[in-house]
């Protein structure tokens, strides 16, 4: 017996099958490994080099060297902490306001599309009118309003991300809960929210997967803007949109301060769609079937 037919009497679950579709893309697994190498650098690198807050002013501005591998800014401070100790911060807004919209998001769309009729009407059509506002300007009024703090810019951005997660859910709860499972499920006298939990949602964990990886640079990109226009991360503390602002101010004379913290949030942005556009392939089902 060869490999193909034991492969063939053990049978494939779908998790299975899409893991090995993303085994087969290397694209995707050359962004998880960025993703991750990035993801240890950030949260150990900051331990073991100097501090992002440690200042040298007669040593001032210098390009990289080896005892600055990054160089250093205008107040003698050493830039691979500070953007090691940056990436600490973009990633974690990133995925703690991606998870505030995951919740948000999946939650609300999971409602609309069972409970449906006039409920799903109501409650889409103030999606459509949140869709209207634009984003940052509602982000920046909440920031204004309640004042800027690094807590509450996680919980504004996952606040006006989580709109087209609600859509995804919605159309795929639409789908689903008009299948034999969910109308067994009825049957058998199970109440809204455990059908809702325990059976709607899971069956439309691929999509959200999916849509989670790429909701994720998008944050970034987000908080990076904000922080551009001086409504984001607060000194001393630091982000890559903080650290990419700062720069771009001074680009002309000491290059190395945009170039690097630039390079760090691009490869970023560019392994986490990698591996969404990975993930989305893999989970897809029609790819299953071929």
């Amino acid at each position: 017996m060869n490999q193909e037919e034991r492969d063939l009497e053990r049978g494939h679950s779908p998790w299975s099958d899409a893991w090995q579709r993303l085994r087969n893309n290397r694209m995707a697994l050359a962004g998880a490994v960025v993703l991750l190498l990035l993801g240890v650098a950030c949260a150990a690198g900051p331990f073991f080099s100097q501090s992002y807050r440690e200042q040298n002013l007669d040593l001032g501005a210098t390009p990289p060297s080896w005892a600055h591998w990054l160089g250093t800014d205008t107040l003698g401070r050493d830039l691979l902490a500070r953007v090691l100790y940056g990436g600490r911060i973009s990633i974690t807004v990133g995925l703690v306001a991606t998870f505030v919209a995951l919740v948000i998001g999946v939650t609300y769309g999971a409602v609309a599309g069972f409970v449906g009729g006039k409920v799903d009407a109501a409650m889409m059509r103030m999606v459509d009118i949140l869709y209207a506002l634009p984003f940052a300007i509602f982000v920046i009024l909440l920031m204004v309003f309640f004042g800027r703090n690094i807590f509450l810019l996680f919980f504004a951005i996952g606040a006006v991300e989580w709109l087209t997660m609600a859509r995804i859910v919605r159309g795929q709860v639409l789908s689903i809960k008009r299948m034999e499972f969910i109308e067994a499920a009825r049957a058998l006298g199970l109440g809204r929210r455990r059908i809702i939990f325990k059976h709607l949602i899971p069956n439309a964990i691929g999509p959200i997967i999916v849509y989670t990886t790429l909701t994720i640079p998008s944050v970034m990109m987000l908080e990076a803007f904000l922080s551009f226009l001086g409504l984001g991360v607060q000194l001393p503390m630091s982000s890559w949109g903080v650290l990419i602002n700062d720069g771009s101010e001074r680009m002309e004379e000491y290059w190395w301060l945009l170039v690097f913290p630039g390079a760090a949030f691009s490869v970023t942005l560019f392994s986490l769609n990698f591996l969404g556009d990975g993930l989305r392939d893999a989970l897809d089902v029609r790819a299953s079937k071929d």
